[in-house]
């Protein structure tokens, strides 16, 4: 499978939304949502589908290389949220425009990915005054 061919399997597969924090592409009209490797190149993962997820720039600036990080209740070390083999909504639930993590993986990602910000609330907000809906 060509890059290109590649690049349009994972949009398709998002359905055009970040795998993390669940925004959709037509949120950044001016900034194109990342292919991120989940598991980075630099700790061995694969340029392949089954590593690869769509991101916004901001889950993937916060995410960068990392796999895992603190869960901020247990304070362990825990794996990240891998779109590829887990399911958004056993990890993460909506309370109204912000997201919850559910157990210690859905706690720790959304610390690392910061998606709770003040900027994607008020994204959020914005988003949801002209209509989106935002569930698992």
């Amino acid at each position: 499978m060509n890059d290109q061919a590649l690049r349009s399997l994972v949009r398709r597969r998002a359905g055009d939304l970040c795998e993390y924090c669940r925004l959709p592409q037509w949120s950044s009209p001016y900034v194109r949502f990342h292919i991120e490797h989940i598991i980075a190149l630099q700790h061995g993962g694969p340029s392949d589908a089954d590593n690869l997820a769509l991101a916004c720039g901001n889950c993937n600036y916060h995410k960068g290389p990392n796999i895992s990080s603190i869960d901020p209740k247990t304070g362990q070390l825990t794996p990240l949220f891998n779109p590829r083999h887990e399911h958004w909504c056993d990890h993460f639930v909506w309370q109204g425009i912000v997201i919850i993590g559910q157990t210690p993986i859905g706690r720790a990602t959304v610390r690392l990915l910061g998606m709770n910000d003040w900027q994607r609330i008020e994204l959020r907000e914005n988003l949801q005054a002209l209509g989106e809906q935002f569930a698992g």
